[in-house]
C-alpha cells in the first residue's frame, strides 16, 4: 500500500505503513487481551483478533540471524514483526493454528519463547565493553550469565507480578536502571586522571567544566588545563565523554552496584526510583559469579515473600527496608546513606519528605 503521507516527512517511514493489516484494522478499537500461555498473547477487536509470539533476544544480532527472522515473519505473518523496547521480538499472527509452529521453529532455532504475563522480561541494558567509552563494567556478558542464571523466570507464568530487570555499565545510565525492579549498574571508583598536556591540545575547558554535574571540575590556567576536587567528584565519567585527556576507566578498582524497587507503572502504587542494596561488588570476567549470585537471590526472596501483584518496590515498601535487609542478608553500610550534596531537592520524590513542608524549611 502506497503511503498517503508526504515523502518530505521528516523521519523515519510513517508507522502505519508497517503494521500488520489486523492492527490497521483495529487501531484505537481493540477490546480486550488474553494471557494464552507464556509467551503467547492474544488481543481482540471488532475486526478480529491478533495472536504474538514473544522472543526473548539478544540486543547484538548478525544479519543472518535477523534474515531467518524476517523470514519466519514472511511464512507466517504476512511480513510484519516487532521489536519491544526491552529487545524482545514478537511475531504477530491472525491465524492461530501458526502460534505452535512459530514456537517449534523459534525455539530450534536457539531463542525462548516467554516474557509475557507474570514473569521476567527481557533484560534492558547499554553497550558496556562493546564499544561504549565510558563502560566500568561489560554489559552484554554480564546479562548473558544473569539471563542464563534465571532463564526459567522468563519461561514461567507464576511470579508474583512481572519482573523487570536493567543493567547500565556506568553512571549516565542509558538503560533504564533507575527505574526497574532489579538493576545494576557499572561504577567506576577512581578520580578521572587528568593528562594536562591532552587537555590543553585536544579539548575545550569551558565545555570540560561545564560537562561536570557536581562542578567538581575547575580550569587550571597554570597548566592551561584543569584540576578536579575529588571530595566533589562521583565518577560517573561525563568529563571523560566530552574530552578524552581525562580518562576513568580502572581495571583494578571499577566493578558494579545493585538496585531494587524501580517502577515506571502508576499501577496501584506511583512511579518510583530504584534504591541501592549493594554498593559494589568487583568485576569477575567472564561469568561475574558474585553479581549472578546476588541477583539471584534478591529474585528468590522477592518470589518466596511477595503477594500476587506486588512489584519488587511495593513488597518491599510493604514491609519495611529494614525487613528487607534482614530477610536478604545483605550488609547495611553508610554508602546506602544519601548524602549527596543537592538531595534535599530531591526529597520530594522520597517517601520520607513528600509533599511535606519540610522540603521547604530545609
Amino acid at each position: 500500500m502506497m503511503s498517503q503521507y508526504a515523502a518530505t516527512d521528516i523521519g523515519p517511514p510513517h508507522y502505519w505503513d508497517k503494521m500488520p493489516k489486523m492492527c490497521q484494522d483495529n487501531y484505537f478499537q481493540w477490546q480486550y487481551h488474553e494471557k494464552v500461555k507464556p509467551g503467547v498473547l492474544k488481543h481482540v477487536g471488532p475486526a478480529g483478533a491478533l495472536y504474538t509470539v514473544r522472543v526473548g533476544s539478544t540486543r547484538l544480532l548478525s544479519t543472518e540471524t535477523i534474515r531467518w527472522f524476517a523470514a519466519l515473519a514472511d511464512k507466517y505473518c504476512d511480513g510484519h514483526l516487532r521489536f519491544t523496547t526491552r529487545t524482545s521480538i514478537e511475531f504477530m499472527t491472525t491465524e492461530e493454528e501458526n502460534v505452535d509452529k512459530i514456537i517449534e521453529e523459534v525455539e530450534a532455532y536457539g531463542f525462548p519463547v516467554g516474557g509475557t504475563g507474570r514473569s521476567l522480561r527481557t533484560m534492558l541494558h547499554t553497550q558496556g565493553w562493546v564499544h561504549c567509552h565510558s563502560a566500568a563494567t561489560d554489559a552484554s556478558g554480564t546479562v548473558k550469565c544473569v539471563m542464563d542464571a534465571l532463564y526459567d523466570y522468563f519461561k514461567r507464568d507464576d511470579l508474583p507480578s512481572h519482573l523487570k530487570i536493567s543493567m547500565a555499565c556506568c553512571l549516565n545510565m542509558c538503560g533504564a536502571v533507575h527505574c526497574s525492579d532489579i538493576s545494576f549498574v557499572g561504577m567506576h571508583r577512581t578520580v578521572p586522571r587528568v593528562i594536562d598536556e591532552q587537555v590543553a591540545d585536544s579539548c575545550e575547558i569551558p565545555n570540560l567544566v561545564a560537562a561536570c554535574p557536581v562542578g567538581a571540575i575547575r580550569p587550571n590556567p597554570k597548566r592551561k588545563s584543569v584540576t578536579i576536587n575529588e571530595e566533589k567528584c562521583m565518577y560517573c565519567g561525563n568529563c571523560f565523554s566530552v574530552c578524552p585527556a581525562l580518562p576513568i576507566a580502572d581495571p583494578e578498582h571499577d566493578g558494579l552496584a545493585v538496585f531494587v524497587g524501580g517502577k515506571v507503572s502508576n499501577a496501584r502504587t506511583g512511579p518510583a526510583f530504584s534504591k541501592l542494596v549493594v554498593p559494589y561488588i568487583p568485576n569477575e570476567p567472564p561469568r561475574w559469579p558474585t553479581l549472578v549470585n546476588t541477583i539471584k537471590h534478591l529474585v528468590e526472596i522477592w518470589v518466596e515473600n511477595a503477594k500476587p501483584g506486588e512489584r519488587y518496590g511495593e513488597w518491599v515498601e510493604r514491609i519495611g527496608w529494614e525487613k528487607f535487609f534482614e530477610i536478604s542478608g545483605l550488609e547495611f553500610t553508610d554508602k546506602h546513606i544519601d548524602d549527596f550534596t543537592f538531595s534535599v531537592k530531591t526529597f520530594r520524590t522520597t517517601s520520607n519528605f513528600k509533599y511535606t513542608n519540610a522540603v521547604e524549611t530545609m
